[in-house]
């Protein structure tokens, strides 16, 4: 059976390597892992630096059915344990499934020689009911503990990886002699870069005395693999100790019960508010017995994390994501943030924002225009913050010009942002609560379609801090709670502006609805939050924007993921138009999602007056010049060719190609647009309205600059950035992008009998007249005094 495993499990000889670990790997690893044992890590993001890690496998992760083993679950949990081998750490296993697989062996033989037996006895084939004795847990164990470690090695060997069995029992760890031996072993394992497998030998332990469990570094009663892996990880000084089973991590009560909620971060003073439910199906230890082990080793200096490792999803990277810092499964940690952790931000938000939605609308233009008055009273501190990390940014030297230039404030900058502000608490007058439609469905039956927020929004923005206060405003106008998670760059900025937020919020008592994230969550963890966070808005680079859209898991993403805007010059256009047009696209703001990064040209204007003043207007702008293949063709010497017509640029760069014709044009954009914004400049109003017609992009302008598409130059006082979806909002999002709709319906005890063939009421469905600032009426208990 071996053989074949072997077989079905081999690498390709390229990724093979040598067992033999060199003294350049081992010093590779001491370099990348230098952390003295002792203190365990504070924070997830510092499990990178672990070097010694001890993955724990628990019966239910071991085994399928309680019978036999789960080899797909450990053929992932192999591959991921040699990787991370292969990376230069130190690996052991501590594993369960013996007393499995020794019962499916000896199950197999019992029923094996029973039928045997009945053919000779009975001579024919009808064999009688056969019975399987029940096993004894030793004789199990026995039986499979040789076959389980031949299943590892031939695992192992696919990755060059060499293993070694190590069955201990209680005394191995409380004779002294016996200690150091067993240290000494595992050790020189190692050094030689060997993966030690350990397990209780179950074929001779005893029963666990009693004693005072998991009372003092030195005292541990090996009871299970649960508190072996713990007492193995401190004696061996561990960095990390991962436990696997069959659920997501901790509860704060039994999973599956109503509101069970996984307890992401877990500190040895949060034992009380713990319910513990049943053990395992298959294992003699419980999540009680999880948790006093890793609470042990925790105070030992090792950190520990316990996991699902049998959900099909993620058993092929679970135990590399740990380790990678994210957030899989319940950490340990024993400092305590003095702040909330983002889960409770989230339902501070969620609390407070329901609050905020149940303001008159006259309410929340009060907030946004206190925030508007803020940005200018308080710009010295505003502009104070700013220069902090302008100074960082510029010294760090790990900021592009363009995204410098983003991170920068000013009076200017400020003042109009307050415009916009108050531009935009006018607008919500006429937002939450609105009715849409009424519709009277019979007599005294009658349906309203209603303006409701989405809930909880996450906004995640890099570089830019004005987008702090303007995303917060519609927030505020809208009624959504709001988490927000600002790049580390702007952090001084986006912690004042935050600040005046809340102060802005407090006059009317909804201070937490706008939280900004300030932990060490990565953004790819928030995206995991679907239980929380109803949209996940992204503003900023195109790589930020993608990776959030590939990260988010389960929750809406509204966004952009490029902007590779295109201004089109027909052959009838104006010369002065068409330049000043070029030159505001692309050069006023070079870095924004707005400007122009394709100038396609109407074959007729090559070698034109305008083509020549447009070619030197660029240069005069310092804009670099890329070739489009076609337009290449023409020239004798030629600016370099475009590597790809899809290219978002983002500074003074663009391409420029040559199209036929308007309708070339348009299909040019649908082949390397991004939906965003394209221009055509033309006299010809015929021309123009057809480009408007067929171009499918979120903005189509004509005779104008690309820049224009933006919130505040629409009219919309603010934007949480532009979208080109095709559902929802599209285009700048303003105020009514943040709104979806509830369907209220009010009647007087009609049910769906009455109108049914035998039914007594019909269906009238007449539209009724919905008045100017018609709202739906708020309950009493939330009116103002």
């Amino acid at each position: 059976m071996f053989a074949r495993l072997a077989l079905g499990f081999r690498l390709p000889s390229t990724i093979r390597r040598s067992n033999v670990y060199p003294a350049s790997i081992r010093a590779y690893s001491q370099s990348k892992f230098p952390r003295p044992h002792g203190q365990s890590f504070v924070h997830r993001s510092e499990l990178k630096q672990a070097k010694r890690i001890v993955v724990k496998l628990g019966s239910a992760v071991v085994t399928r059915d309680e019978c036999g083993l789960a080899l797909g679950r450990l053929a992932s949990i192999v591959e991921q344990v040699a990787v991370l081998q292969n990376q230069g750490r130190e690996m052991m296993i501590v594993t369960s499934g013996a007393v499995a697989f020794g019962k499916q062996r000896l199950r197999h033989e019992i029923l094996l020689s029973q039928s045997v037996r009945q053919a000779l006895h009975s001579g024919q084939n009808q064999l009688k009911e056969m019975t399987v004795p029940v096993f004894e847990a030793r004789a199990c164990a026995a039986a499979g503990q040789s076959g389980l470690m031949a299943l590892y090695e031939a695992m192992f060997t696919q990755y060059s990886t060499c293993t070694a069995q190590i069955l201990v029992t209680n005394l191995d760890f409380h004779d002294e002699q016996k200690r150091r031996n067993l240290n000494s072993t595992l050790h020189e394992l190692l050094r030689m870069n060997i993966v030690p497998i350990i397990n209780t030998n179950d074929a001779v332990v005893p029963p666990p005395v009693p004693n005072s469990d998991l009372q003092g570094v030195n005292v541990i009663s090996i009871k299970d693999n649960d508190s072996l892996a713990a007492r193995l990880a401190v004696e061996m000084k561990a960095d990390l100790l991962i436990a696997l089973s069959d659920v997501e991590g901790l509860y704060d009560r039994p999973p599956g019960t109503d509101d069970a909620k996984l307890i992401d971060i877990f500190y040895p003073g949060d034992q009380q508010s713990i319910t513990y439910g049943t053990k395992s199906r298959v294992g003699i230890g419980g999540m009680e017995a999880k948790v006093k082990a890793a609470l042990w080793a925790l105070q030992g200096g090792t950190s520990v994390v316990i996991a699902n490792g049998t959900h099909p999803k993620v058993t092929g990277h679970v135990i590399t994501d740990i380790v990678d810092g994210k957030k899989v499964g319940t950490f340990f940690s024993e400092v305590k943030p003095a702040g909330p952790t983002v889960e409770q931000q989230t339902e501070m938000a969620r609390h407070a924002g329901r609050t905020l939605a149940s303001l008159d609308p006259e309410q929340r233009g009060e907030i946004i225009c206190c925030l508007a008055d803020m940005l200018t009273e308080k710009k010295d501190e505003i502009l104070s913050a700013n220069r902090r990390d302008m100074e960082l940014a510029t010294t760090s030297g790990r900021l592009s010009q363009p995204m410098i230039d983003r991170l920068s404030l000013s009076t200017s900058k400020l003042n109009s942002l307050a415009i916009g502000l108050r531009q935009l608490a006018v607008s919500s007058q006429d937002s939450v609560g609105r009715v849409l439609r009424r519709t009277r469905v019979a007599n005294n039956l009658e349906l309203e379609q209603i303006t409701v927020p989405i809930g909880v929004l996450l906004v995640i923005f890099e570089s830019r801090p004005d987008c702090l206060p303007q995303v917060s405003a519609l927030a505020i106008a809208s009624g959504n709670a709001l988490l927000l998670k600002g790049g580390k760059e702007a952090s001084h900025t986006n912690k004042i502006l935050h600040q005046l937020t809340q102060e802005a919020l407090s006059i009317h008592g909804v201070a937490d609805a706008i939280q900004l994230v300030s932990t060490r969550e990565e953004v790819e963890d928030l995206c995991r939050l679907d239980k929380l966070i109803d949209l996940i808005i992204p503003r900023g680079s195109s790589e930020l924007v993608r990776s959030i859209q590939r990260a988010a898991k389960g929750i809406p993403v509204l966004g952009h993921s490029e902007g590779v805007c295109h201004v089109y010059i027909d052959n009838d256009a104006s010369i002065d138009k068409a330049i000043e047009i070029v030159r505001d696209s692309k050069c006023d703001y070079p870095a924004a999602c707005n400007a122009m990064e394709t100038l396609l040209i109407h074959r007729d204007l090559l070698r034109s007056p305008m083509f020549d003043q447009m070619i030197d207007m660029l240069r005069t702008q310092h804009v670099k010049i890329h070739a489009g293949p076609r337009f290449a063709s023409y020239l004798t010497f030629s600016p370099s060719e475009v590597k790809s017509l899809r290219t978002e640029y983002g500074d003074l760069e663009c391409c420029i190609e040559v199209v036929d014709s308007m309708p070339d044009a348009v299909d040019h954009i649908h082949k390397y647009g991004s939906s965003h914004t394209d221009v055509i400049v033309t006299e010809n109003e015929e021309t123009a309205e057809q480009f408007l017609q067929q171009v499918d992009s979120a903005c189509v302008f004509w005779n104008t600059s690309s820049r224009f598409a933006d919130g505040y130059r629409f009219g919309l006082g603010a934007e949480v950035g532009i979208s080109t979806a095709r559902i929802h909002a599209r285009g700048p999002v303003g105020l009514e992008g943040l709104l979806t709709t509830k369907w209220v319906l009010r009647g007087e005890g009609q049910t769906v009998a009455d109108f049914s063939e035998q039914g007594s009421m019909k269906y009238l469905h007449e539209n009724m007249p919905v008045p100017q600032g018609n709202f739906i009426p708020r309950p009493k208990s939330h009116q103002q005094e």
